[in-house]
């Protein structure tokens, strides 16, 4: 009695739960199924007109539409959304869960003794009257007749096993005779002398009352409770899967509706989901759908087809390897003393190359990399100016307006400019020249600034400077300014290197002049990243560096620099806050001017 009312039970339920909310009626959501179509289009509307029914009877508040396919147009709707649920074999299904992330929801249950777990195989067959063949591996060198590549249980069940008896179906048949779907064309084929065998899924022969007389079956499979002859070994059977953007509500109502079907009332049933590892098994052996990407060819498999040409060309490597070896023996004893005094002679001129590579280095980087950008922004007003009153006076002439007092005034203006850039061009070129420096008492506060200013003027978007003049006034130092200012340049360009990265308020550079009794301490701190103790210890020595692209020569020549004017340059980790600071001590002075050493031109390497 309770199996009777189950059905109409289930779609009591299903109705309640999903029939839309409210007393206004409003249209009807789509439930749109695919099916594939193995045995043509009027069989597939037969074979799975129950399944329509049963959701039309159970899920009133619903449109339900049933269209069928072959392989490829049910993977194009499913592809561009026409689908809400695809009903295929387990094989179709692997790729559209691969591809378009189909999930299965019940698989059919098709009794009779098959479970489905274990339901679908392939059936090869030939006919009995004019054929030898008996077993698969008769197959070598004969024409089978398949569904297509696509085809699980018209050829790809099929594949499987002939790959597991050594027999690859691409290379050993005589050809393989593609028919496409229905499946019946296998028949016609194997009648009409197009093939020697042919390949149907399991259980489609018997459905042939005379199947016995006219076909044989090649290796007969003895599997216990299943009905039908098979040539491969089980797998599960077709699965109902969901699309991706199928509403889960929507799932849930076809999987109750469904779920109640019986086969004595409609002729098949449905059951919770199948495990289709054994599909997925299948498929990488195989080397598609999902598992494509392991076909391409690896070395054993390069080494396996090619290993007569390899191991030729390893004999003929082998020996020009001998050969050579050979060649290069006699002519290393026959020249040893020649090697000798030319290794000699290349040893001094390396090293000759080393010290001008290095010399002509700092030179460039001096001149490129400090000062092509302030050229450039020094520049620009001057030429700008220069151009504005030149255009100006052709304006004028064009309109016949020009006057001797414009002439005047704009010949003088031109002049300055000139001469203005002349003046920037001279500065940067005595700023970059090498030349022994003198001594004299500046002011520490003035060669600050004017640092600043050179440092901002070389950037696009120069960070912000902020200065912490605690110096008494009239406090003044023996130094040289070019050489003080290239100090002070390296350690802002340093300083901006480790904070260029980060936000805006850690962009920042602090300096500040402090008294410290017979010296004064100039420090440049910025907020960057930091640096740790190891590297402070190592920062001064030639060649260190923390840059990517640093030569690591900036920091020692900023130290000689300092130590050339008696005094030192220090890093320390601040107690508080990020970022590092650098210390220039220099003492101060009374003495009137005097030379100092001639310090080459630095580098901006931390």
């Amino acid at each position: 009695m309770f199996s009777r009312c189950l059905p109409l039970l289930t779609g009591l339920v299903a109705l309640l739960l999903f029939l839309p909310a409210g007393t206004g009626a409003t249209a009807a959501p789509p439930l749109r199924i695919g099916v594939l179509a193995v045995l043509g289009a009027e069989a597939t509307i037969q074979e799975w007109s129950p399944v329509l029914r049963q959701l039309q009877t159970s899920l009133p508040g619903y449109q339900v539409s049933l269209t069928h396919f072959d392989h490829e147009g049910l993977r194009a709707a499913a592809r561009r959304g026409e689908l809400d649920f695809v009903i295929t074999n387990p094989g179709h299904y692997i790729e559209l869960e691969a591809e378009l992330g189909a999930s299965r929801i019940l698989s059919l249950d098709a009794g009779s003794g098959r479970s489905p777990q274990s339901a679908l195989g392939s059936t090869v067959i030939v006919r009995r009257d004019s054929s030898p063949l008996r077993r698969l591996e008769d197959l070598r060198g004969r024409r089978l007749a398949v569904v297509s590549h696509e085809a699980f249980g018209g050829y790809q069940m099929l594949w499987g096993e002939l790959l597991g008896l050594g027999i690859d179906p691409e290379q050993e048949l005589a050809g393989l005779h593609e028919v496409g779907l229905p499946m019946n064309r296998v028949i016609e084929a194997l009648e009409q002398g197009q093939a020697d065998a042919g390949v149907l899924r399991s259980c489609m022969l018997e459905s042939r009352p005379d199947w016995m007389a006219r076909y044989r079956v090649l290796s007969p499979r003895e599997i216990p409770g299943f009905p039908c002859a098979s040539s491969t070994r089980l797998y599960p059977d077709w699965p109902l899967a969901a699309l991706r953007h199928t509403p889960p509500e929507h799932s849930r109502a076809v999987a109750i509706a469904l779920l109640g079907m019986t086969q004595e009332k409609h002729g098949m049933a449905w059951s919770m989901p199948a495990d289709y590892q054994s599909v997925h098994e299948l498929f990488r052996k195989l080397e598609i759908g999902p598992y494509a990407y392991l076909r391409s060819p690896g070395l054993r498999h390069l080494a396996e087809r090619y290993w007569p040409w390899m191991a030729g060309m390893a004999l003929l490597i082998l020996a020009w390897v001998l050969y050579t070896l050979r060649v290069e023996h006699l002519v290393h004893v026959r020249t040893r003393a020649l090697r000798e005094a030319l290794a000699a002679r290349d040893a001094s001129e390396q090293r000759m190359r080393a010290a001008q590579e290095q010399a002509e280095h700092l030179s460039r980087l001096s001149v490129l990399g400090e000062l092509s950008g302030t050229l450039a922004h020094e520049l620009n007003q001057p030429l700008a100016t220069i151009t504005n009153y030149a255009g100006s006076l052709r304006r004028r002439a064009d309109n016949q307006r020009l006057t001797e007092a414009a002439v005047r005034e704009a010949a003088g203006e031109i002049a300055d400019q000139a001469e203005r850039a002349a003046g920037i061009m001279a500065r940067i070129r005595g700023f970059s020249r090498k030349r022994v420096g003198s001594c004299a008492p500046v002011a520490p506060g003035e060669v600050v600034q004017e640092a600043i200013t050179l440092f901002q003027g070389m950037l696009a978007r120069a960070p912000r400077v902020e200065v912490d003049d605690r110096l008494p006034a009239g406090t003044r130092i023996g130094a040289d300014r070019l050489q003080l200012q290239q100090v002070l340049l390296n350690l802002l360009k340093n300083a901006w290197d480790a904070s260029q990265e980060l936000p805006p308020e850690r962009q920042q550079i602090l300096v500040s002049l402090e008294d410290a009794g017979d010296y004064i301490r100039l420090g440049v701190r910025d907020l960057g990243c930091g640096l740790d103790a190891t590297t402070c210890a190592q920062l001064f020595q030639p060649f260190f560096t923390t840059k990517p692209d640093g030569l690591g020569l900036g920091l020692s020549i900023c130290r000689s620099i300092a130590e050339a004017h008696g005094g030192r340059l220090t890093a320390e980790i601040p107690a508080s806050g990020p970022g590092a600071r650098f210390v220039l001590t220099l003492p101060k002075s009374d003495a009137a001017p005097g030379p100092v050493p001639d310090i080459t031109a630095l580098t901006s390497d931390r």
